[in-house]
């Protein structure tokens, strides 16, 4: 695939409107995140090329959001495919391509059914998916479209989650919703060789 032509305020190296960070111009913990984002083991799936890297220029926003994030991606009480669709429904909520285009192959990779991820990518319904999966998007939906959730669906979701997992649903969609709009302020774009599967609008 050819590279993609960038807008004018966009920075080659970041493919945003902020150049990439540099690590000797960074702080201790400023160079302790940088080195987190490009070690291939250290769990960001972009690495600096991603919102990872525009934090970055505010290290202690980056250091002070880091133990929120890694809870809610790596030690709250959820299942790989079920973390992966929580984060779906954010990235379909806010319409976020560079969300989606990321979390797509991890969620495959997790194994959340191609069928499950195209009900939540094509706004499809919810028949016959199972009622875990439906409920959270159902629930996702009613909160990113209508800035509420009804009745029924918050009781479903909290007899089948209980108080703190549903905390952290709403916690961890909500991280993918602040994400998106950093992303989208600071025009990210996708890497050259990401397809934007996600149809907006």
């Amino acid at each position: 695939m050819s590279a993609r032509t960038l807008p004018k305020d966009v920075y080659a190296d970041s493919r945003c409107r902020l150049p990439m960070p540099k690590r000797e111009d960074l702080d201790a913990t400023g160079q302790e995140i940088y080195d987190h984002h490009v070690d291939p083991n250290g769990g960001s799936i972009k690495g600096l090329n991603g919102p990872g890297g525009l934090r970055l220029h505010s290290p202690k926003y980056s250091a002070a959001l880091a133990p929120s994030s890694r809870y809610l991606r790596r030690e709250a009480e959820f299942s790989g495919p079920i973390r992966e669709l929580i984060i779906l429904m954010a990235a379909r909520g806010m319409d976020s391509a560079f969300e989606w285009a990321a979390h797509e192959p991890e969620a495959l990779k997790e194994g959340l059914p191609q069928q499950v991820i195209d009900i939540v990518k094509h706004r499809r319904p919810v028949d016959g998916l199972p009622e875990k999966e439906a409920t959270i998007i159902l629930f996702g939906r009613q909160l990113f479209d209508e800035r509420r959730v009804s009745p029924e669906v918050f009781a479903a979701a909290l007899r089948i989650f209980g108080r703190k997992t549903l905390i952290d649903m709403v916690g961890l969609m909500g991280n993918y919703a602040s994400t998106a709009l950093l992303l989208a302020a600071f025009d990210m774009q996708l890497p050259d060789g990401d397809v934007a599967e996600l149809p907006i609008g």
